[in-house]
C-alpha cells in the first residue's frame, strides 16, 4: 500500500509500507494491504508504519525515529483517508 504524509509545511513522505497505525479519536487503529475505505480524525499521538525500503526525504529524516523496525511520526492532530490500497494523513 502507498502512503503519503502531508503537514502545513511539505508533504514530508511519499512511500510504498506494508501497515500504518494511527491514533484514532476512539483509539489506536491499524490498516493492512486491501484495507477497507475509512476515513477518520486523528488525535494527539503517533502515526507508526513499517515498510521494506521507506524512502524518506533527507530534509524530513529528523521528523521520523525508527523503533524495532517500525517508523513513529509524532502528531498533535489530523484526518486520515484509506482508499484503493492508498493512506492520506493529513497531520498537525
Amino acid at each position: 500500500m502507498f502512503l503519503e504524509i502531508v503537514t502545513p509545511e511539505a508533504v514530508i513522505l511519499t512511500s510504498e509500507v506494508h501497515s500504518v497505525t494511527v491514533p484514532g479519536i476512539n483509539g489506536e487503529f491499524q490498516m493492512l494491504n486491501n484495507h477497507a475505505p475509512i476515513v477518520s480524525l486523528l488525535v494527539n499521538g503517533n502515526v507508526k508504519f513499517k515498510g521494506g525500503v521507506v524512502k524518506i526525504e533527507d530534509d524530513f529524516k529528523d521528523k521520523f525515529t525508527k523503533v524495532d523496525g517500525e517508523y513513529v511520526f509524532a502528531i498533535n492532530s489530523g484526518t486520515i483517508e484509506m482508499k484503493e490500497n492508498k493512506v492520506i494523513v493529513l497531520a498537525d
